[in-house]
């Protein structure tokens, strides 16, 4: 399955990208990859939402936060991506979407998104010429689309939630958010929803879960991607899968990691989650006190007393 075509990535709104701390993704997003379903398939069959890891033959195994930072270039550290719009109507008919300069009609919306179709034919291209203020706009629409696209995709493959558009008014403050952790956190859902045998449709970030089979399995790797470059996503852009029937594949993979040894180990509703998880809320933004410190000592080795006490 390939991925759905992005708007272009425009020179002028690398400023942005950056500020908000998606330029990488966004270099990403701009080549081209194909997924491998029956790959994917056959990991995800062994995600145990009782404890967000794969269980493989070796033991239990996961993606973690360095993950998404590595094959990402996603921030990690920063304030939590959390809320939900209840009322829509307020964005669409009380001018918020002026930001956009233009109201999408009725026939594009979908409850509480807007059809991919129809940013693409409006904000395909930045008009040449165009002076800061439009290419603002086409910035924070570009930014929409990788996010809803790219990252936090739904089932539907082809809407934009307008969750994005408080984030997007404010560019200047996006790069303090943590867009790493929600990305794996937004994943880690939709495993734990698949897993449910009446559940067949996998969403999220996909090209996060099968780089990082790639890079934690080296046997599953695929050959003649040995360039490093950052993220490290980027090196296996050019994948091509193969074009065979997805059925054999998936049993093929299943043998193949029933076979593996442990040295081959290389969305619920309209709630305002601010309140709803205070408690994790807190949680994050006191997770710099969790952290181990130790005093610097000019010889880290053992103490007198220590020896003494050894011998």
């Amino acid at each position: 399955m390939r991925r759905q075509q992005g708007m272009r990535l425009d020179d002028r709104y690398v400023p942005y990208l950056q500020m908000a701390g998606l330029y990488h993704l966004a270099r990403l997003n701009d080549r081209w990859f194909w997924l491998d379903e029956a790959l994917i398939s056959a990991f995800v069959e062994r995600w145990r939402p009782e404890t967000h890891t794969f269980h493989m033959p070796f033991g239990e195994c996961t993606i973690t936060l360095q993950d998404v930072a590595y094959q990402l270039g996603l921030p990690v550290d920063g304030r939590y991506v959390s809320g939900c719009l209840s009322e829509f109507h307020i964005y669409i008919q009380g001018g918020r979407l002026e930001l956009l300069g233009v109201v999408p009609p009725p026939s594009q919306v979908q409850k509480y998104a807007v059809n991919y179709s129809w940013f693409q034919e409006i904000f395909g291209e930045c008009p040449e010429g165009a002076d800061d203020e439009t290419v603002r706009r086409y910035a924070r629409v570009y930014i929409m689309m990788l996010l809803g696209m790219q990252l936090f995709t739904d089932k539907s493959g082809n809407r934009i939630h307008i969750r994005w558009l408080p984030y997007v008014a404010r560019l200047e403050e996006m790069g303090t958010y943590s867009w790493g952790s929600a990305a794996l956190a937004w994943l880690y859902r939709y495993m734990c929803r698949v897993a449910n045998r009446h559940v067949v449709k996998l969403a999220g970030p996909l090209q996060l879960l099968q780089f990082w089979i790639f890079w934690r399995f080296p046997q599953f790797r695929p050959e003649g991607y040995e360039t490093f470059s950052w993220s490290l996503a980027s090196r296996w852009s050019g994948y091509n899968p193969p074009g065979s029937e997805k059925g054999p594949r998936v049993q093929m993979w299943r043998l193949r990691i029933d076979r593996l040894q442990d040295r081959e180990d290389g969305r619920g509703g309209d709630r305002w989650f601010p309140y709803q998880l205070q408690k994790w809320h807190l949680y994050w933004d006191f997770r710099a006190d969790t952290v181990l410190r130790f005093d610097v000592v000019a010889n880290p080795g053992p103490s007198q007393q220590f020896l003494d006490w050894w011998r």
